[in-house]
Order: structure tokens, then sequence, then C-alpha cells
């Protein structure tokens, strides 16, 4: 009977997690959609190098998309079952609150450990795999690519535009070139005709312009002149290293470690690293914490069914990741110490997640819920009556 039941409800769970993981990852997708269809459409960067950047994306998606897909599940999963009587047949039979809790307590440890595998192992790999291979991809491919009658920036410190451009020769012509990587003398260069040499293994372009000037600021009020019949320019693509420099959510846990440990780095570094290290393990424990507030929280949704499980899922949500963000903030100010900061939404929630047990203990309804579906009604019946006013 026990193994019976622990495999429906687990099953129960199981559907809408994989559901949940689906549409959380897919939302987050979109925000980079944009971005991405730029790469394609305006860059001309191959479909299949799109598609292994969204799989160097997915481990930052599904840190995120775990916790949230669990907590979803188990609110639709227990809303459901309290809806249909089916918890209170469970009651009569005598199965109790913890025969309940243990297939999700299952399912949150093995949420939990995929979710701890993602951040020590799978989000630094991602991290660090998706910027070199942007760079490869997008950087080296843009030093060849340009668009015709469009100011690019593609180039590091430069402005590029060219009224046309061969793109099987790579020769340009109607050339006009801000340059701006030394902020003290910036110039523009003006040319009839030119080509693009690109070494992208390099990452190292020359621009071979001919028949131009160069126009250039010297202090405050100089001002300098210089006419060619031939000139190059070499743009140097590692300009943007700094840019793709790794930073503290990019390292590996033995990385963190060190760095966390060396009196020799930045203390800033050093701080954004222990919130980080803080962080790899704090936010897979949602998970746990998901379980303990989601359990009680469905039992209760006993009319809403489905509808008040989602709503109820995504306020807690909400919560979670403000409060969450508000501990980052603390421990970026010092006002506490990382270990306390970045854990204390697990904390807050953990508090949470037993009084609520213990009111579904005792059958007894919680009171947030009862002021929230007061609220709920009050604001629709003012909703109506502005309706009938209007």
């Amino acid at each position: 009977m026990t193994s019976i039941l622990f495999r429906y409800i687990f099953k129960e769970t199981a559907v809408p997690f994989i559901l949940g993981m689906a549409v959380f990852t897919f939302v987050l997708l979109m925000g980079r959609l944009l971005k991405l269809a730029e790469m394609v459409f305006a860059k001309g960067v191959p479909f299949f190098d799109v598609c292994r950047l969204i799989v160097y994306m997915l481990p930052s998606f599904f840190l995120v998309s775990i916790p949230m897909a669990f907590l979803l599940a188990v609110l639709l999963a227990f809303g459901r079952l309290s809806a249909d009587s089916e918890i209170t047949a469970m009651k009569a039979g005598g199965i109790g609150l913890g025969a309940l809790l243990a297939p999700v307590f299952s399912f949150a440890v093995l949420a939990y450990l995929a979710t701890t595998f993602i951040t020590v192992y799978a989000l630094p790999w991602g991290n660090t795999s998706f910027k070199q291979f942007l760079y490869e991809v997008v950087e080296s491919r843009a030093a060849t690519t340009i668009s015709e009658k469009v100011f690019n920036d593609d180039f590091p410190g430069l402005v590029v535009y060219v009224d046309n451009y061969n793109q099987a020769t790579h020769k340009i012509s109607g050339i006009l070139i801000h340059d701006e990587r030394n902020p003290e003398e910036p110039m523009t260069i003006f040319a009839s005709s030119g080509i693009i040499a690109a070494t992208p293994k390099e990452k190292n372009v020359r621009l071979h312009l001919e028949n131009g000037s160069i126009h250039s600021s010297i202090g405050a009020t100089g001002y300098r002149l210089v006419e060619f019949n031939s000139y190059d320019l070499h743009v140097n693509l590692r300009q943007n290293a700094k840019k793709d420099e790794l930073d503290e959510k990019d390292l590996t846990l033995d990385q963190l470690l060190a760095n966390r440990s060396n009196q020799q780095a930045d203390i800033k570094f050093r701080r954004d690293v222990s919130i980080e290290l803080h962080k790899r393990f704090a936010l897979p424990f949602a998970c746990i914490v998901f379980a303990m507030v989601g359990v009680p929280l469905g039992i209760q949704n006993q009319r809403s069914g489905r509808a008040g499980g989602f709503s109820a899922g995504i306020t807690i949500l909400m919560l979670y990741y403000m409060v969450m963000s508000a501990g980052k903030t603390i421990a970026e100010k010092e006002i506490l110490p990382p270990s306390i900061a970045v854990w204390l939404p697990n904390l807050l929630f953990i508090a949470l997640g037993i009084y609520l047990l213990r009111l579904a203990a005792t059958e007894r309804q919680v009171p947030l819920a009862d002021m929230a579906r007061m609220l709920i009604g009050e604001a629709k019946e003012w909703l109506r009556r502005r309706r009938r006013g209007a």
C-alpha cells in the first residue's frame, strides 16, 4: 500500500514538473531569442552554431527552472488531489502527512542533486564555453561580414561605414571609419576603396585602405590632416578581452575556494567569490525548501485546484527570489556575512514551511490563505463596481 501511494504521488508530481521545466526554460530562452535571431539574420551565423550557444546557456536556465518547476509541480499535484477529495480519502484510510511527504521529499532530493550538479560543474562549463564560442563565432565572423550603408560597431573601438561591400572578394568602397581606440586622440578616416584581410585564428583584421585622408584631434584645439594613397589599419580583436574575462560565475568550485582564500586578490572580488560560492549551494537547496512549503499549501487548495496552485506558486517564487536578491545586496554591502545573507531566503522559508506543516498536520487553515482570498474577493468586487460605474 505504501509503495503504491509513493509511486502514485511521485508520478503526479513528475508530470507537471516536466511540463514546468519545458515552459520555464522556454520563457527564459525567449529573453535571448531576439539577440539569437539577430545573429542568424544580420550577422549570418549558422543556425547550428546558434543551437550550440543555446546548449551552453541551458545550465544557467536549469539552475532557475528546476526549483521553479518543482514548486509548481508540488502545488499542482496536491491541489488536484485535494480538489478531487483524494487527500480526504487518504486521511480517512489512516494515511498521515508523513506518508504524503515521503515521495515529495524524495523528488526534492533528486531535484536538489541535479541542481547542485549544474551549479558545481555544468554552470561554469556552460558560461566559459558560451563566452569562448560566442567570441569565435560572432567576433571572428563580424570581421569579414559588414553591412552596407550601416554604421557597424562590431570592431572593438571602431565604427565602420561602407557604401559597398563585396562578400566574395572582401572589397569595400565609400569608407568612413571613426577610431576611438585611443580616447585622447580619436581620428576619422575617409577612403575611396579598400579590402578586408582577416586572420580569425590570430584574432586580427587588416583594413587595407586606398586614396583617403586621416583627420585627428591634437589636444584641445589642435588638428591634423594626413592624406594617403595606401594605408593599413590593423584591428586586434583581442581588445575585447576585458569584456570576455571570466568572472565569479564562470569559476569552478576549486577556483572559487582558491580565490576566496587568496589574500592577494582584490577585496571586492573575494567578497563576490564568497557570495557566489554560497549561492552555488543555496539555490539548489530551494528544492528542499519548496517541498516543505508546497505540500501544505497544495493541500489547502481544496476549491481552487490547479488554478490556485499556479497562482500560489508564482507568488511564492516571486517572494523567494525577491528575498534572495535582497540577501545578495545585504552581502554586497557587508551588512551581514555571505554565509547568512545568501542563505536568508532558505532560512525564512524553512520557518514558514515548518509552520505550514504544523497547520496541515492539525488540519487547520492557513490564515494567510484566508486573508489572500478575502483580498482577492474584495478586489474583484471593486473591479465589478468600477465597470458598472463606467
